[in-house]
């Protein structure tokens, strides 16, 4: 069970990590780098939606066409060059070092209010582990808010089941697979059931007790990938925008540090997306050896997203 939330700790990074790897959580408030890259986030997401309100156009908009939106506004805010100068500002202001820490691309993450659209481009997450999805056990999530949160349009952390294994399904799981078949713009088009094999717990999971953290824009939240956590069910009548991306720590990577494997089957590694934060070169092969396997030949080992258009930012 997670021990401790971290408010605002003077800790430094390594401190941190153990911690992380432990089950504990870790909020930062007020970091001048958050901030930026949510008023970077918001222009964007007030450009795609404009003349509406970003949090209120699901009320205004058929959901056909808010998915259309999104399925334009998240690559672009994906690959845009500024989206990982930002990450890479907020990393060294939170004490990482740079030429250890490597990250993937920041998500730009929806939650639409009284399940408007759950699927798809804006999937309503379950309780799960990212460690269910492919992920290495050293993985680190951050977590920010773009617009103001409430308990109503938050995420749950379910520390009852740290390191307490979960009947799930995520045997069933690939990510070549993954990459090759469920990625890409048709994800915006799945509007009703989404039938993707996305890993989940096969028997109930208690909800209660949780911890919803609700950190301030210019606020992080930092976990591990080892968390079972999910969306909470939002009906504050608004969609909540956030933005998260994951590192891993090449020195942990390599000695096989991270939070205790329980209950994750998945196949496959995400370790080839990470992207080092001095000049963002990825992973040396040795390093993304030790976490493969034969499945490699499956499907897609890194996943290519389509050229962008003539005229889109790099």
């Amino acid at each position: 069970m997670t021990n401790c939330v971290y408010i605002d700790a003077r800790t430094s990074d390594a401190q941190r990590r153990t911690a992380l790897y432990e089950g504990q959580l870790f909020v930062h408030s007020a970091v001048p780098s958050v901030r930026r890259f949510a008023e970077f986030a918001r222009q964007m997401v007030e450009d795609a939606f404009a003349p509406l309100d970003p949090e209120t156009a699901q009320h205004e908009l058929t959901v056909e066409r808010f998915a259309e939106i999104l399925g334009e506004l998240k690559p672009r805010f994906i690959h845009h060059a500024e989206s990982k100068q930002h990450v890479k500002s907020i990393l060294d202001e939170l004490g990482c070092d740079l030429e250890q820490t490597y990250f993937d691309v920041p998500r730009l993450r929806t939650s639409t209010s009284d399940s408007y659209l759950t699927t798809g481009i804006a999937y309503a997450w379950h309780p799960h582990r990212d460690t269910w999805y492919s992920a290495p056990q050293c993985q680190q999530n951050f977590w920010l808010p773009v617009y103001e949160i409430e308990s109503s349009n938050a995420m749950a952390f379910h520390p009852p089941y740290w390191n307490r294994a979960v009947a799930n399904n995520s045997r069933g799981y690939n990510y070549y697979v993954w990459n090759s078949k469920h990625r890409g713009p048709d994800v915006a088009k799945i509007l009703k059931e989404d039938t993707r094999p996305l890993p989940r717990a096969v028997v109930p999971v208690e909800l209660e007790p949780q911890i919803r953290l609700l950190c301030p824009v210019g606020g992080v939240l930092v976990f591990s990938g080892a968390q079972l956590h999910s969306s909470v069910p939002n009906t504050s009548g608004r969609t909540r925008y956030s933005i998260d991306f994951r590192t891993v720590h090449l020195g942990d990577a390599r000695s096989r540090l991270g939070a205790r494997k329980c209950d994750e089957e998945s196949t496959g590694t995400t370790m080839r997306d990470y992207l080092r934060g001095t000049d963002l070169t990825r992973l040396p092969e040795d390093v993304i050896a030790l976490y493969d396997d034969d499945t490699v030949g499956a499907g897609q080992a890194l996943y290519q997203p389509q050229p962008a258009r003539a005229g889109d930012p790099a």
